[in-house]
């Protein structure tokens, strides 16, 4: 039975770890926007 741990365990950690490197990148992203509006002005 504790391959239905790793069966229903593995796609939840790497759905989490894609998740979080989305939030990482829209994060930068945003403050690489604000950097580029402060320096045009």
């Amino acid at each position: 039975m504790w391959y239905f741990a790793w069966i229903l365990g593995l796609p939840l950690a790497v759905t989490f770890a894609v998740l979080n490197a989305m939030w990482f990148e829209i994060l930068e992203d945003g403050r690489e926007t604000l950097d580029e509006a402060g320096h045009q002005r």
